[in-house]
């Protein structure tokens, strides 16, 4: 999507992925309370004692959340965020919401947070300055236009090359125009989502790629005037991942809990009722 960087692979093997691929999930040890054992959060070293700092962009797009609101709990990423911190032993109200800008987040340093949750892709690259858990979601990335535009019927993998296109700085969703579309005409480049969003509505550019989720609830929503989504492209390696400081031993447990997620259906049931309806938009080739 719009929070990606170059490459979908993870290069740390500390983290037990590769190349799009899920290393054999450890075992998750259960606590009595259905908990994870040796992880509960007078167990963990956290940015701020007895409380999850969860971080997130802002504005936060629906349906990863709703009402650009994460504490509400409602859409993908705030209900997994939860489901993460209730696995860890954290109750709601020891869960707290900070805002990091998507570009700054897999800057090299320090972080003011536990972990950040942002639709970021694992990249080999990004992987140098920062930790990533393992994958929550497989990305796809969709195209979105404006009605009436050329694009909307004419976009056959020959016609995809002659538009002009804009994305997010630092993107790999900028990558896919570049490397994937292959345009005749250099992309522009924007800082912010709501720059591209507005660059498409005021007919600046033809176009611009984001992930399928977020293309379809910008096109809804009229945050692109007029918007239409094209079609989404075929399914990729690229993941999100939960964004750590680099080395952090926390991501061993945030691990443990995805992996539980995953087995026990939950993370299948929360893509299905915030999600689901993404799957049904019609596949392109770029």
């Amino acid at each position: 999507m719009r929070r990606q960087l170059l490459g979908a692979a993870l290069g740390a093997a500390l983290l037990g992925l590769g190349a799009g691929l899920l290393a054999a999930p450890a075992p998750v040890l259960a606590s009595s309370s259905g908990t994870i054992a040796g992880c509960a959060p007078a167990q963990l070293h956290l940015y701020q004692s007895g409380v999850l700092t969860v971080a997130t962009d802002s504005p936060a797009y629906t349906p990863w959340f709703e009402g650009n609101h994460p504490a509400n709990g409602k859409g993908y990423e705030a209900a997994v965020a939860y489901a993460i911190a209730a696995k860890l032993g954290f109750k709601r109200s020891e869960v707290h919401w900070t805002i990091e800008p998507f570009d700054s987040s897999y800057a090299p340093g320090p972080k003011t947070f536990d972990f950040d949750i942002n639709e970021i892709t694992i990249t080999s690259a990004r992987a140098q300055a920062v930790t990533f858990s393992e994958g929550y979601y497989n990305d796809r990335e969709a195209l979105i236009t404006v009605k009436g535009s050329a694009l909307a019927k004419h976009h056959s993998p020959a016609q995809l090359r002659r538009y002009r296109y804009g994305d997010q700085v630092g993107t790999t969703s900028l990558a896919y125009i570049e490397q994937k579309i292959r345009p005749t005409q250099t992309p522009a480049v924007y800082n912010t989502l709501n720059d591209v969003a507005s660059a498409l509505s005021d007919h600046t550019i033809a176009g611009f790629v984001t992930d399928t989720p977020t293309a379809q609830y910008m096109a809804a929503s009229g945050e692109v005037k007029h918007g239409v989504v094209v079609g989404q492209f075929p399914s990729s390696d690229e993941e999100y991942g939960l964004l750590l400081q680099k080395g952090d031993p926390l991501v061993s447990c945030l691990n443990q809990a995805i992996s539980a997620l995953h087995g026990n259906g939950t993370l299948a049931r929360l893509q299905h009722k915030w999600l689901g309806i993404y799957e049904k938009i019609a596949t392109i080739q770029p």
